[in-house]
């Protein structure tokens, strides 16, 4: 949750029509014909709103990588000028995706990339993207965008059963999950399909393994099912509000397949230059933005830290951190302040529906951990039966106020007590004690093991499985000496 972009409120609209979340029919159209001046217009307008949105561009050597890959793939789309024409920026994200928008633009997020474990990956991921721009598959979804925006679908992301398909649920999901993740319109399954299709071509075109996007969407499918199992989650598929990514498990095989039907036998795959370009990369939150350890958030800039319920888990976004379990979802964010608690909260409220007036029963003032606070807890009808509504409110300062916005079960709104109990304050110490975790490229040495490595890993738990997903590694899958692999570490 950054504390310089959260306040801001981006205009939406254009995006939820122009984006193409993608990594989540009919025949291959023609891609000779150039990049459009419409298109390239309403890319640009929607490219710094979109950027803002996923944490801003990354420079330096690493973002100039990811920019050469995507360049020299685009070229191989038959786009009329695309070396010029494409815009490939590396986001500063912990979440894995890569999308693009009309116009040449196409986006990798860094934990995307830290995922990779060769070149052809990334051509193949970033292929993808210039696919959905070659084949303009977002000008032949626009029509049933307009029907049914994301935000508009987002009221169903956060109240899910709680709400059902109401109005109000739309307009409580729309006021609740505006977190840089929802800013995606989703692909049709053919058109997915018809993008590892691109993605595929461009890869044997250009040289490299056509194999390679099964490869990664195997990586994501495993990263998938280890975060379900990290989260306490049953299904292995991140929820839609988490991922913009269709499942990639089901689009390994035929992924493979057409990589097969290339009659390509091998192929360029660029192992060691990737990893040792990427060796660095930023993994997981950056303190910038704040980070979710365990069930605890912390942002040492904001200087504040707070804990989930037993149970919940959290996923941090540029606008919010949302809290999802069984019984409740809450999202943690904040709103124009002018030294009012009671008219925060009130405010706050008022902006959940534009259908009815959601009016808390009454606004009660407490401390917390030494903060001034303010909560109230509103019940509202729902297709699904009623609902608790519960705003929380602290002041920081006299011009700055946070609050979760929760939504239960009617009798459950005490779900999230002990995490509005545990808002607090932290001291520099501790705020300089949250330091990044970064890619830590190695070349394994006679005698090392995965276990052995894996226990270098900068976390408390699962280090094998983490430690194998990381690299692309099966079950069975072992070292050998000479062979590059990453680490996860503490940056020094």
């Amino acid at each position: 949750m950054s504390h310089t972009k959260i306040a801001a409120a981006a205009s939406l609209s254009a995006l939820s029509l122009a984006l193409a979340g993608c990594m989540g029919g009919g025949e291959i159209p023609s891609a000779s014909a150039p990049i459009t001046q419409s298109e390239a217009q309403t890319g640009a307008e929607a490219h710094p709103q979109l950027l803002a949105e996923f944490g801003g561009a990354m420079s330096g050597s690493q973002a100039q990588y990811v920019e050469q890959v995507g360049k020299n793939i685009a070229v191989q789309s038959g786009l009329g000028n695309a070396r010029e024409s494409f815009t490939v920026s590396l986001l500063n994200s912990p979440v894995n995706n890569a999308f693009a928008i009309p116009g040449g633009y196409i986006y990798t997020t860094r934990q995307l990339v830290a995922l990779m474990n060769n070149e052809a990956e990334l051509a193949g991921v970033l292929g993808h993207e210039v696919g959905h721009v070659a084949a303009r598959h977002s000008q032949r979804r626009q029509a049933a965008a307009q029907r049914n925006t994301l935000l508009g679908a987002a009221g169903a992301i956060l109240s899910g059963l709680l709400l059902g398909n109401s109005g109000l649920g739309q307009q409580l999901g729309q006021a609740a999950m505006q977190g840089s993740q929802l800013l995606t319109l989703r692909f049709s399954r053919t058109q997915e399909l018809e993008a590892d299709e691109l993605g595929i071509r461009y890869l044997n075109q250009a040289g490299y393994d056509p194999r390679a996007m099964s490869t990664v969407l195997r990586s994501l499918a495993l990263q998938n099912a280890l975060d379900a199992r990290l989260q306490g989650r049953d299904s292995a598929r991140l929820p839609e509000w988490a991922s913009t990514h269709p499942d990639p498990a089901s689009r390994v095989q035929t992924a493979l397949s057409k990589a097969q039907a290339t009659g390509a036998t091998g192929g360029i795959t660029n192992r060691d230059t990737f990893l040792t370009r990427i060796d660095g990369l930023t993994y997981g939150d950056d303190p910038a933005q704040g980070v979710v350890e365990g069930r605890q958030f912390i942002h040492p800039d904001l200087r504040l830290a707070f804990t989930a319920p037993q149970g919940f888990y959290m996923v941090n976004g540029t606008r919010a951190v949302t809290i999802q379990g069984q019984s409740g979802q809450a999202q943690f964010t904040l709103a124009p302040y002018s030294g009012d608690l009671d008219s925060y909260v009130t405010s706050v409220f008022s902006g959940l529906s534009q259908q009815q007036a959601i009016r808390p029963q009454s606004i009660q003032r407490t401390t917390v951990n030494g903060l001034r606070a303010a909560y109230g807890t509103a019940r509202v009808n729902s297709n699904n039966g009623q609902v608790d509504v519960t705003v929380f409110a602290y002041e920081f300062a006299q011009d700055r106020a946070y609050h979760f916005l929760a939504i239960t079960p009617a009798g459950r709104a005490g779900t999230f007590n002990d995490m509005f109990r545990s808002m607090q304050r932290i001291d520099a110490r501790t705020a300089a004690g949250v330091v990044p975790r970064v890619l830590d490229v190695v070349t394994v040495r006679s005698g090392d093991t995965v276990a052995s490595l894996a226990r270098r890993m900068a976390y408390d738990s699962n280090q094998v499985e983490r430690f194998r997903v990381l690299n692309g590694l099966g079950s069975n899958d072992t070292l050998r000496a000479g062979q590059k692999v990453k680490l996860v570490v503490r940056a020094r």
